[in-house]
Formats: C-alpha cells, structure tokens, sequence
C-alpha cells in the first residue's frame, strides 16, 4: 500500500500568512504515515527567486515532495532555484516516489492563467506511458474538466481532449491529480479518476453557496483552513480521503 499526499496552490508571496499555512500544512504531512507529498503547482505566487528560495526550504520531508509549476510559477526561477538548470521549456518530469511512477506535466501558458498541454509535453507523456510497464499516475496544475464554477472554469485546460486522446490510448495511466480550482473535487477524465487538491493559501466559494455575485475580488476565501487529499494505492485500486488541517 502507498499513500500520496496531496496539496496544492501554496503561493508562496513573501507574506508570514502564507508561511505560516504552509507550515501548518507541512506540519502536519511530517507527522503522518505517507509515502510521498505531491504538490501541483503555483508553488510561488509572483514566481520569483525569493519566493523559490522558501519553496525549496519549506516544502520538504522524509519522504520524497514531488512539485510541478502551476500558472502562477516562472520557469525560469523554477529551473534555477529548484531544479539547478536553465532554459525555458516546459518543466516535464518522470519521478519514481513511494514504489510509484509520477508523470508530471507542466501545463501552463507563461503569463497566462489558463492552461495548455504543449505537443511536446503532449509527445512526452504519451512516450512515458508506452514505455511504462508499471501504473502511471499522471499530474498536472490546470483541471481537464468542468468544475461548476465559472471563474475557474474559465481559466481550465485548453486542450483537454489532447490529453484525454493520450490517456484513453494507454493502458497503464491509472489517476489524474491536478491544483489550481483551490477547493478540492473529485470527477473522472477519459475513463480515470480525476482528484483536484484543494488549496493551501485560499480556499474558492462555490457558488451555491451564497448570494453574492462572485468575482475574482471575492471568490478567495482566506479564512478557510488549508486541506489534503491522502490517495491509498493498494493492489491498483485508488481511494482519495479528503482532509481539514486544523491549527
């Protein structure tokens, strides 16, 4: 059995608010029995080198803390701070955590916010499931689906049906793990579970939930405590747990 512990939408800006809930997170991830934290995307807030610098010194554990950029993230800083290279492709990467394969896309627009799967990384991807002979779990900052609620689904993925032509081609991809909506969901996409991470920095208000006219102005709801998807992978069977992390 493997536990992947799930966060996203960290954001780190300078601010101690934003330390301090991802310590409040991190926390609590270091004294749970997990295998790996996967963290997908918007890592940094304005996507500088400061910013990465407490990425790198905060988001870390005993166990293996996998990170994808998200369309708040800057490649180049990305690169630089945390994988120690250069270059502004887009930040690809098969990592093996907790007896597990991670294929890890960056699906982002630089100076956009919506999301993108670039031929390359669409190449890249279809490439790492052909040659796996083991479950693939595919991640990614930019939710493939609808998620009811209009401001985030306007800045969704582009190309969903490239990635889901991939995914319905493979018979080893196994889950879709995504940030970016800030509040956790649950769906499928061609044929997998799909599992969006809700945010560290903010939570997103539904909007059945209140009366008011939402707008980016007031969708964030800063006061909501940080949460965690746990994702239980036992004998190729996915369960996702939904967690509060309380001060």
């Amino acid at each position: 059995m493997t536990i992947i512990a799930h966060i996203s939408d960290t954001h780190f800006d300078g601010s101690e608010r934003a330390l301090s809930r991802v310590r409040r997170a991190m926390t609590y991830l270091r004294g749970c029995n997990v295998d790996v934290i996967l963290v997908t995307g918007d890592l940094a807030d304005h996507g500088d080198v400061k910013e990465y610098n407490q990425v790198k010194a905060e988001l870390v554990a005993d166990v293996p803390v996998l990170l994808l950029p998200g369309n708040h993230d800057d490649r180049a800083a990305y690169r630089e701070i945390l994988l120690d290279s250069d270059g502004s492709a887009p930040i690809n990467q098969l990592k093996r955590a907790g007896g597990l394969l991670f294929a890890l896309c960056d699906s982002t627009i630089p100076g956009e916010d919506d999301g993108l799967l670039a031929p390359e990384t669409l190449d890249w991807l279809k490439g790492v499931l052909a040659d796996s002979e083991e479950p693939v779990f595919v991640g990614l900052h930019h939710h493939p689906i609808r998620l009811n609620n209009p401001l985030l689904d306007g800045i969704r993925l582009r190309n969903p049906d490239d990635l889901a032509a991939v995914l319905r081609g493979s018979s080893t991809a196994r889950a879709v793990f995504c940030g970016h909506a800030h509040a956790a969901a649950a769906g499928t996409f061609a044929g997998l579970p799909l599992i969006a991470a809700p945010g560290i920095f903010s939570t997103t208000r539904l909007p059945w939930t209140t009366t008011d006219q939402l707008a980016w102005a007031n969708t964030f709801d800063r006061d909501d405590v940080p949460g965690v998807v746990f994702h239980v992978v036992e004998n190729g069977e996915l369960t996702s747990h939904f967690r509060s992390i309380a001060e």
